[in-house]
């Protein structure tokens, strides 16, 4: 595995900024998750150290050194993508084994065998081997397509959003498995989604992005609790943070302040301010209250089996509230 470091990277395709001068740093072994929504630059930043884009401007590195003249196949990444793109009329033998039968990579059939082996193992897919492609399910599937890039042992994987077509049941299975493949190979991983819950279980760092722009990087929990922006804070939390007007449920602010966030976890009731409930839902694990105070909506958590309903009266107040000026950039 290697690290891989993109230094004032820039991208455009005409008019559109699709990466503007990123400096990212993929620590090796890690597993790093980019996260932003649709035109954020996630996927062109994939491309751009796969070698399936030119950078305008900035330079990659993977494993130390400059690849900014190298091919994609001389760049030794392995990309997984949102679709299958397996070969329907191949086994999952034949489909495992056919980035290895590559004549630049020169790999003996008795290694291709181990390695088909050994990947369908940590796939949980031995069984499986001999069934032709059109034949698995939707998992299993994306099992594969995972596994053909996993054979290849490169210096970093890349996937780009491969959990998105599947239902949430296989996503959430299929987000363990690629946790534990991460954990057993060691590997370094970038992974980009739109999915904040892929970004909080999976990462051990996570990237934001804003119309090309890395705005903030760290752990998953760090971003979590200390935003740089409004943009970040709410790009993690689920349900979303409350973003309110200073004074509303507080009488203290720091200088420049215009708005509050606050964590729906961070609320407590019993005193402070009147709130209205206007509807309970219950989750299971957890219920959420969603309450009207003035004409500002707030969510917040409550007991798995509270007795509230709609229409009754609580009181509520700040805890650990976070502050951000005009602009939405955070006040310390």
């Amino acid at each position: 595995m290697a690290e891989v470091k993109l230094s004032g990277v820039s991208k455009s395709f005409k008019t559109t900024k699709a990466v503007v001068d990123m400096d990212l740093t993929v620590p090796d072994g890690a597993f790093v998750v980019l996260l932003g929504p649709t035109g954020a630059g996630k996927t062109t930043t994939l491309r751009l150290i796969a070698g399936l884009e030119n950078s305008d401007s900035g330079s990659i590195e993977i494993g130390g050194e400059v690849v900014d003249d190298l091919t994609p196949a001389q760049r030794d990444v392995a990309m997984v993508f949102q679709q299958y793109s397996l070969y329907p009329h191949l086994s999952v033998r034949d489909n495992l084994a056919f980035p290895l039968r590559s004549p630049i990579l020169k790999t003996t059939k008795d290694e291709i065998e181990r390695k088909v082996r050994e990947v369908a193992e940590v796939l949980h897919i031995p069984h499986k081997l001999d069934n032709k492609a059109t034949e698995l399910s939707g998992g299993e599937m994306q099992r594969v397509s995972i596994g053909r890039a996993l054979v290849r042992d490169p210096s970093i994987y890349l996937m780009d959003e491969p959990l998105s077509s599947l239902d949430a049941k296989l996503r959430a299975d299929l987000r363990v498995e690629l946790k534990r493949i991460h954990a057993e190979l060691a590997a370094t991983l970038l992974y980009v989604t739109h999915d904040q819950i892929e970004a909080m279980t999976m990462a051990t760092h996570v990237g934001v992005l804003d119309e090309g722009h890395l705005v903030q990087f760290g752990t998953p929990r760090d971003i979590y609790e200390n935003p740089s922006t409004i943009y970040v804070a709410a790009r993690l939390g689920q349900p979303r943070i409350n973003l309110l007007p200073v004074g509303l449920l507080e009488s203290v602010a720091p200088h420049g302040a215009e708005t509050m966030g606050l964590r729906p976890e961070n609320i407590s009731h019993g005193t402070g301010r009147d709130a209205s409930v206007v509807r309970v839902e219950h989750l299971g694990d957890q219920t959420r209250l969603h309450l009207k105070v003035a004409d500002h909506d707030v969510i917040t958590l409550t007991e798995p089996h509270t007795s509230l309903a709609p229409g009754e009266t609580i009181q509520i107040a700040p805890l650990n509230p976070i502050y951000f000026d005009v602009q939405g950039a955070r006040i310390s």
